[in-house]
């Protein structure tokens, strides 16, 4: 499963990944490899239950968007009832957002980064291998997965 994950968290596919200290990288595969090695041996309501967390957690893109849209609004806000110069805010955030949007970096993602936000294929591949080890693909035509069309995984 360990080469698997890699595969799917692989920093030339990721752009935040390979643009992102390299320390916080390190720690969350670390922290998501552990937790896949607790839920090995746990009982299947448990592995529900850390599928239905998932479904809840915020992935670093909506934390960004979310982030942004708040300081756009507040720059916009004050900007319109008190001094003008905070209208400088929502453009620096729409800067931002635009290189972010364009190399997959920005200041911002480099802080979230750091507090342990992962992106939404970081913990699609989470889901993946717990609805795996929960059984969710038994049966599939095993033929199929192992041929140049399927993932690789063969």
């Amino acid at each position: 499963m360990d080469a698997r994950l890699e595969q799917l968290l692989a920093p030339h596919h990721d752009r935040v990944r390979r643009h992102g200290p390299e320390k916080a990288n390190e720690e969350i595969l670390r922290e998501t490899r552990e937790r896949l090695a607790r839920y090995a041996d746990r009982p299947l309501d448990e592995v529900e239950q850390r599928l239905e967390e998932l479904e809840r957690e915020w992935d670093l893109e909506r934390s960004l968007q979310v982030s942004a849209a708040v300081g756009s609004l507040v720059g916009l806000a004050l900007g319109a009832t008190g001094n003008r110069k905070w209208l400088l805010v929502p453009g620096v955030v729409a800067g931002l957002l635009l290189q972010y949007g364009l190399t997959g970096w920005c200041p911002p993602v480099w802080v979230l980064r750091l507090l342990r936000y992962r992106t939404r294929g970081e913990i699609e591949a989470e889901r993946l291998a717990l609805r795996v080890r929960r059984g969710d693909f038994r049966g599939m035509d095993e033929a199929h997965s192992a041929s140049s069309e399927g993932p690789g995984w063969g």
